[in-house]
């Protein structure tokens, strides 16, 4: 990693804090409606992932905005989309859940926990029939590793040696569930070791995960097959706006919060890269006025038309399908 990349990632994830304590605030003024799943804390995952799998195809859940921005989605779509506006990357109709966007060959937003791990596979063997050496990344929370889905798609994967890249987001919870009271153990990656080689990661260090995903990136591209990546992180907020979180002790949050993943960036780049104070507001700066930027967007945009209800609903071309 170098100083411009490091820095970068260190924009997007400030970028992406500030982006979400902005989407918080404006959820409970009602700006936002229906559900909403914030990303505070998991800011290294969600960018170095999205910069070190820089080519191929990403599936993810529906804990999603950091990662879409991160992908070169533009804060201000991602934003007006939030707000259900018809500027939205969605056209309004997703919401917080749905950001796809194939032009970036994202497909996030799957709203069913582990519903895109099928989706994931199926893309992976149309990369591998097509000849294609980009692969595939499926991001997933740890709660997903207890479906049936998951199982499935680590089988198909590994019997046909297809290019995927199974990323688990371990924070520890399914919604409120503790991992190790459904799993009789904390490292979900035992789960995956029968079926392919797994890392872990610190997934609250920037520059450790961005390392580890270039590696299984690579790995991927030397035709080895599927991985499967745990890194291991803290989200600060519920799992949604309608959760509390009041089943987490305050000595677990502050043991979380003392491993800060924007504040361990910051340390990089003063220490590693020489990177003065000026330089870092200027980049705070930046994305405190990106985040206003798209606030002001969204609320200026439009709502969607009514004609929008029936818009793609039926695939275009399969009449003969449709009775």
């Amino acid at each position: 990693m170098n100083k411009l990349l490091a820095e970068e990632i260190y924009y997007l994830m400030v970028l992406g804090r500030k982006f979400e304590f902005s989407a918080k605030e404006h959820y409970m003024k009602g700006d936002i409606s229906g559900f909403l799943h914030l990303d505070i804390g998991q800011e290294a995952l969600s960018v170095s992932a999205m910069k070190a799998f820089d080519r191929g195809d990403v599936f993810s859940g529906y804990r999603v905005h950091v990662m879409a921005i991160a992908r070169g989605l533009s804060p201000k779509s991602v934003m007006a989309e939030l707000f259900g506006k018809a500027t939205g990357v969605s056209r309004g109709k997703g919401g917080s859940m749905h950001l796809y966007d194939p032009s970036h060959f994202f497909y996030g937003g799957d709203a069913i926990v582990g519903g895109h791990l099928p989706n994931a596979v199926g893309c992976a063997y149309a990369r591998k029939y097509q000849g294609s050496e980009e692969g595939v990344m499926a991001i997933f929370g740890d709660g997903a590793t207890n479906c049936g889905a998951f199982f499935e798609s680590l089988n198909i994967a590994s019997a046909q040696n297809l290019p995927l890249l199974f990323l688990c987001e371990n924070n520890g919870y399914a919604i409120g569930t503790k991992i190790t009271s459904v799993t009789p153990f904390l490292k979900q990656s035992k789960k995956a070791e029968p079926y392919m080689r797994t890392m872990e990661v610190d997934g609250m260090d920037a520059v450790a995960v961005y390392d580890a995903l270039k590696e299984a990136q690579k790995s991927l591209h030397d035709g080895h097959g599927p991985i499967f990546v745990e890194a291991f992180t803290c989200r600060y907020e519920g799992h949604s706006m309608s959760d509390p979180g009041s089943y987490r002790t305050q000595l677990e949050m502050q043991i979380c919060k003392s491993q800060d993943p924007i504040d361990r960036m910051k340390k990089v780049l003063i220490e590693q890269y020489q990177v003065d104070t000026a330089s870092l507001e200027t980049l705070e700066d930046r994305a405190e006025r990106a985040v206003e930027e798209a606030v002001d967007f969204a609320l200026a945009s439009p709502e969607p038309d009514e004609a929008e209800l029936y818009q793609n609903i039926f695939c275009q071309g399969c009449a003969n399908v449709i009775s």
